[in-house]
């Protein structure tokens, strides 16, 4: 097999390169709701600096980017001599649909520029170098950063084991979720909580904590009128250590999909609707229950939750993105705090976080961070 060119976006591709895998990506957006727990993928096909024809993968178990691109540029007939962009690696194996490799090689393309490799461990290299072997000119690189953002929870999953973790609170200025008799509802604004529905629905679990349930009864469903954009609504992930979710509470009697995390022995367990993962004093084991999250192909975990489960996460070192709602207004010594963490000795074993973004939605600012050891 010979070996694959790799080129970066200040290698061998041209603006007409750029130009098209940007548009790859913007195609592959429109699977952020729908697509798990495949990857969100966009395809464009182009000859001669004209463009053929685009699609992207929308749902898992429907064709790929590549077949529908090639589908929509009229067959393989009209596809002889293009080149195809990609935003992942076109697959090289039998799963639900035949691979993409196959589709590409009978469509008659002479390149294909993906942005990044799949390292999922049935590619790794395997479907450009098939191609490649075939006579037809590969090269990968181009808008890497962007396609790996795209794909954060699916390349998370496959190459950690376990999902990618937003962290969401709304909080004060001075640092509090909720006055001290609970009272919350609405700390932000309509805008910011549109933002949060649009979160939630591009992520596979909603994860939450007893404490919140007790105290709000959340529903935890996308609404806000994305509810459309999905398939199904995420699965709602309760922690409760003590198995204690009222039987009365939204979460158990909507009929949603609801799953019941506690530390009772495992006899208790139920595959579909409650796992024991016991650990330390008695607590979730919230590492292993996100790795056996991964292991069920969920790529992004949304976490709304009190302090004391935001505190836990943050202490394990499970959080890869914390997204904050800061509204303008002071609720006092009295008030929640955001995150129970452990007692710190001096500022340097205390958790740092870098700023990736800000936003703002209405009187409310977002700030959206991420830990400063993270790349």
């Amino acid at each position: 097999m010979m070996r694959l060119p790799r080129d970066d976006a200040g290698g061998n591709f041209d603006a007409t390169d750029a130009r098209y895998m940007a548009r790859a990506l913007r195609l592959a957006e429109r699977g952020r709701c729908t697509t798990r727990p495949n990857p969100r993928v966009g395809c464009v096909l182009v000859r001669d600096g004209t463009l053929l024809a685009e699609g992207w993968h929308e749902r898992a178990g429907g064709p790929h980017a590549e077949v529908v691109a090639i589908a929509a540029a009229g067959g393989p007939a009209q596809t002889q001599g293009a080149t195809a962009y990609v935003t992942l690696e076109p697959c090289n194996h039998h799963g639900r649909t035949p691979p993409c490799v196959d589709a590409l090689l009978a469509a008659g393309v002479t390149r294909v520029v993906a942005a990044m490799l799949d390292p999922d461990p049935r590619m790794a290299g395997s479907g450009l170098a098939r191609l490649a072997d075939h006579g037809v000119a590969v090269a990968s690189g181009l808008m890497a950063a962007a396609a790996e953002r795209l794909n954060r929870g699916y390349l998370a999953r496959l190459r950690r084991g376990r999902p990618f973790l937003t962290l969401k609170l709304a909080q004060s200025l001075d640092g509090r979720i909720a006055l001290g008799n609970g009272a919350s509802r609405w700390l932000t604004g309509p805008a910011a909580r549109r933002d949060v529905h649009r979160r939630r629905a591009e992520s596979d679990v909603i994860l939450t904590g007893i404490g919140t349930v007790l105290a709000d009864d959340p529903s935890l469903t996308v609404r806000e009128g994305f509810a459309s954009r999905l398939i199904e609504q995420p699965l709602r992930v309760v922690v409760d250590s003590q198995a204690r979710l009222p039987a009365q509470s939204r979460l158990a009697a909507d009929g949603g999909r609801t799953l019941l995390v506690h530390a009772l022995p495992a006899a208790a367990d139920d595959e579909l609707s409650r796992w024991s993962m016991p650990g330390p004093a008695g607590r979730v084991d919230l590492a292993a229950l996100l790795q056996r999250l991964g292991s069920a192909g969920c790529n992004e975990v949304f976490a709304e939750c009190g302090g004391t489960l935001a505190g836990a996460l943050v202490d394990a070192r499970l959080v890869d993105e914390l997204l904050l709602y800061i509204a303008p207004v002071l609720l006092g010594a009295e008030g929640r705090p955001a995150f129970a963490i452990g007692t710190r000795a001096a500022l340097s074993d205390c958790p740092r976080w870098h700023l990736r973004e800000e936003r703002r939605f209405g009187a409310d600012l977002c700030l959206v961070l991420g830990p400063e050891s993270a790349p």
